[in-house]
């Protein structure tokens, strides 16, 4: 016997095969202009960064599409690459040099890329190693950064280009700012967070000193650059004061009374300070109104020479103490009150955002927005699920333009050069830009670049097309006829913002054509409770931890060495304890991602259980020792692979083909649906239920008792049908079903390297039999029901008892021998009417069944009696839940319809029993 060891080792498998998958290139595109082509791009990972859960999900349904369309004949790029990340890449060596005692600023710009240079050459890309522990079968000789030459030459060229068409400026705006890493950051890179903040309200004199306007604010430091109050213009409290001043408390300064519609009248007193610098809906009124904007804040968020000097260097909240202090005095505060509030804090310091009066660049978003909704619109781009649809639409049509620069020593610095008077000039090299600016009778010295970095996402936008060669002409032009538009994209709903509609905008601008077909939005993963993931709550899992298993202190040390607060840290640990009492088991790769298609449904969350993991662990062991099984009755042996021997297939046999067929339908189905979930439960029935627990046991009766021509079938079938299943389920789990493959398909006259370049199957419907699916349920029917007595009865499973069989003699009469073992009977005898028996009876569609045995009777009517009692108590529980209303109103329809299905099913069992009871009485 071909040797396969008594027990799967995921191990071992994963660590002979993906090297040998990776030296044969089989991950690598192919151009071959005969062939589809499928191509998908991996949102590339920060250089930062280390496979989380998310991640691990993502890339597992991307390798599943490039294993099934590869299978199919397709030409296949998986591209594969990493973002520079700009702010995450320079928190990073940052922190390493506050621990060394530094900063970069003591270390200077030059020196300071060149370590960030070094960091990136020894610790990046480490994402990229633990998705192939996952079996990515990325393209990784196509692996590109977003600061690589060729990017960084696509990202200057995009750059100049949209300049040149007057579609990115530079001007003073309003942009949100983090004080603590001290550059803009976009709206997108904003979590608005609900917290306990207060409400004050101030009064504010009017100018006549006829009285007073009081506004509410949450911010009372921001009154220090207020440069008017506004109220709804058909406010009869007010409107008579529209075009009147109000002195501003504490500056002196004369600020007017405006009218503006956006007022809302019902909220607060209907008074509104504005304070265009430092708030964006107040930016807008001051533009309506033509109001000065004064910012009276530095970019640490201290206070500014615009205000006044008492207030001067301090912190934007401790001039807020001074500043109601300094107004409490002047009995200008009319009231507080508790007030919940959305605070805007930075995704990466967690800073208070200040929106902030800032010289930036900008990206006119008009005309790439009509660009952007036009393919959606069109049906030439679908999300799925489609309910983004609507959420991508409502974005773009209220887009703003987008700010790109970066105040960061981190990342593609800006291709722009100052004259004299600060006008800028832009090109693609500091020869160009001063070409430009000669023409406009100005000089550029080269020391005068911009020192701005852009937005990271401004690069990442374009590897639709950068990484196909673009800007070269010949090499895109012969990528793109193969890989552009890519076929999905599948990435989650967090960034269709910050990434997917700018893919759409720019590869439209640059190319005319979209970047990809479909963009489907991966659920976000959770824990097994359905709680977000996050660290202090000890909830987060490393994929890699899954494949390899982890002991509980290593974990315990891992999950806790983060965390700052020790109440966090605590916390941390006791949940850990409580879900992982002795660590993490070793499931391998294979049993993490059959989880992962397992659960993905087109719903927005994902509970990520190890159960899950642990059950899909079985089942590769179940095909381990299934096909154990197979070689141990198949090999050496004629398995019907000659034409000149006589083969005979049983209905046993044609049923599971049959059932294959379908199955091989509904896993192609799922996938070309991208429900991967349907794939994973066909795959797991037909294999676990159908082809292991099934047709492995009857085909045993069949070896034993058939012709040499029927056990020749049922060999055939046997090693035939786990072939095709192997290569099946092959995308899902490559590991294992390689392993298994290169034993079996020599077996099944299949040869090749790699089950992974075997045709995926096909089904074929010549091959369904609708009359061996019928005979086959018919007779599980009945073994199911001599199992269910034979537990009623509780019979020992060595005990072999006969049966009577009351039916359809010549339907019956073949399965006589396959009941016979699974069912561990030792006679069977048709009959045309039961005897008159006390003994429980079986009732199947196709007949009936009894065991043919004495029974103890008084035994026999407790045992009925004890379960007559339990399921009137069920009953009872039943109908009282049911009789109470307002159970029924709240509880959910499919809650209430089981409670019913569930008292009609134990009030028929009870009728059945009672039956059964008479019977012995």
């Amino acid at each position: 016997m071909t040797e396969l060891s008594k027990q799967f080792e995921p191990h071992a498998i994963e660590a002979r095969w993906y090297p040998f998958w990776d030296s044969k290139g089989y991950f690598r595109a192919t151009f071959d202009a005969s062939r589809p082509s499928f191509s998908i791009q991996l949102p590339p990972p920060n250089v930062t960064g280390t496979l989380h859960m998310g991640h691990a999900f993502q890339q597992t349904l991307m390798d599943v599409l490039a294993r099934w369309h590869r299978m199919r004949g397709f030409n296949v790029l998986w591209q594969p690459g990493t973002d520079h990340a700009g702010i995450a890449t320079q928190m990073v060596v940052e922190r390493q040099l506050e621990g060394e005692g530094t900063s970069r600023r003591e270390l200077g710009r030059e020196k300071f890329v060149e370590r960030v240079w070094t960091w990136k050459e020894q610790s990046g890309s480490t994402i990229l190693g633990q998705m192939r522990r996952l079996g990515a079968s990325a393209d990784w000789s196509r692996t590109y950064f977003t600061m690589d030459e060729a990017r960084s030459r696509a990202v200057t060229e995009v750059f100049v280009r949209l300049h040149e068409e007057g579609l990115i400026y530079r001007g003073k705006r309003l942009v949100n700012w983090d004080p603590v890493l001290q550059t803009a950051v976009s709206d997108l890179e904003v979590e608005s967070v609900e917290e306990n903040g207060t409400l004050w309200s101030l009064r504010y004199p009017l100018e006549d000193g006829s009285g007073h306007l009081t506004v509410a604010t949450t911010r009372p430091e921001t009154m220090l650059g207020d440069t008017a109050v506004a109220v709804h213009p058909e406010d009869d409290r007010y409107k008579h004061l529209i075009g009147k001043n109000i002195r501003l408390p504490l500056v002196g300064r004369l600020i007017p009374i405006v009218g503006d519609e956006s007022v809302e009248r019902e909220f607060g007193t209907g008074c509104v300070k504005i304070t265009p610098a430092h708030d964006f809906n107040d930016y807008a009124t001051a533009q309506r109104h033509k109001l000065p904007m004064i910012s009276i804040f530095t970019l640490t968020a201290t206070v500014n020479e615009n205000a006044p000097e008492a207030y001067r260097g301090l912190d934007r909240f401790v001039a807020r103490k001074r500043v109601l202090a300094d107004l409490e005095a002047l009995g200008l505060v009319d009231g507080t009150k508790p007030h919940k509030l959305m605070q805007p804090r930075s995704q990466r310091s967690e800073a208070v955002v200040e929106p902030m009066l800032s010289d930036q660049w900008f990206v006119k978003m008009d005309t790439f927005a009509r660009e952007g909704l036009a393919p959606v619109n069109d049906g030439r781009i679908r999300f799925i699920p489609g309910e983004w649809t609507s959420v991508y639409r409502q974005w773009l049509e209220n887009i703003q333009d987008w700010c790109i620069s970066r105040q960061l020593w981190w990342g593609h610095q800006i291709p722009a050069w100052y004259s004299d008077d600060g006008t800028p000039f832009v090109g693609r090299t500091f020869e160009e830009a001063a070409a430009k600016a000669k023409a406009a009778g100005k000089s550029l010295a080269a020391d005068r670049r911009d020192p701005d970095m852009l937005d990271t996402w401004f690069s990442s936008a374009f590897v639709p097309f950068s990484s196909l060669g673009w800007p070269d002409e010949k090499t895109f032009a012969a990528e793109r006829a193969f890989y552009l538009p890519s076929s999905v994209m599948i990435t989650g709903a967090d960034i269709i913002f910050f990434w997917v509609a700018r893919m759409i905008m720019t590869t439209l601008h640059f190319t005319g054509e979209i970047p990809f077909r479909d963009v489907y939005l991966n659920a976000t993963v959770r824990d097994g409770e359905g709680q977000r993931m996050s660290k202090s709550k000890g909830n987060t899992i490393d994929p890699i931890d899954v494949i390899d298993g982890i002991d509980l202190a290593t974990l315990l040390d891992k999950s806790t060495k983060g965390l700052m607060l020790a109440s966090h840290k605590e916390s941390a640990a006791k949940r850990i304890k409580r879900d992982y009492p002795t660590g993490i088991d070793s499931y391998g790769a294979d049993a993490l991602r059959f989880t992962y298609a397992a659960l993905s449904t087109h719903g927005r969350t994902l509970n990520f259980d190890l159960k899950r993991c642990e059950g899909y662990r079985s089942f590769c062991n179940k095909l381990w020792n299934a096909t154990r099984f197979v070689l141990m009755n198949c090999e050496g042996k004629d398995v019907g692979l000659d034409d000149q021997a006589p083969v005979e297939l049983s209905q046993i046999d044609r049923w599971i083909i049959s059932r294959l067929q379908r199955t091989e339908r509904d896993v192609d189905q799922g996938l070309k649906e991208y429900r991967f979930d349907v794939s994973a439960r066909a795959l797991y029935e037909f294999a676990w239920d159908e082809y292991c627990d099934w047709y492995v046991e009857l085909a045993k009766v069949q070896m034993q008792n058939g012709t040499e021509a029927q056990q020749r079938g049922t060999r055939r079938t046997l090693i035939r049908v786990l072939e095709t299943t192997l290569r099946l389920a092959h995308p899902i789990i490559p590991f294992i079903t390689e392993e298994l493959w290169q034993t079996v398909a020599p077996m099944a006259g299949r040869g090749g390297e790699s089950i992974m370049m075997a045709r995926y199957p096909e089904a074929e419907d010549a091959k369904l039999d609708p009359a061996a699916e019928a005979y086959v349920a018919m007779l599980k029917e009945i073994v199911n029901g001599a199992r269910n007595l034979r537990s009623q009865m509780g019979l020992s499973p060595a005990l072999k008892v006969p049966a009577f069989l009351e039916g359809d003699a010549a339907k019956l009469e073949s399965c006589k021998p396959h009941i016979a073992m699974l069912a561990r009977l030792s006679e069977i005898t048709l009959v045309d009417k039961l005897p008159a028996a006390e003994a429980p009876v079986a009732t199947t569609a196709s007949g009936k069944l009894m065991l043919h045995i004495e029974i103890d009777r008084d035994a026999e009517r407790a045992r009925l009696s004890k379960e007559v009692a339990r399921l009137e108590g069920e009953i009872t529980k039943g109908e009282a839940k049911l009789g109470n209303a307002s159970f029924v109103e709240r509880a959910k329809p499919e809650v209430v319809d089981l409670e019913k299905k569930r008292l009609a099913d134990h009030t028929a069992k009870v009728s059945e029993l009672r039956a059964q009871l008479a019977k012995l009485s």
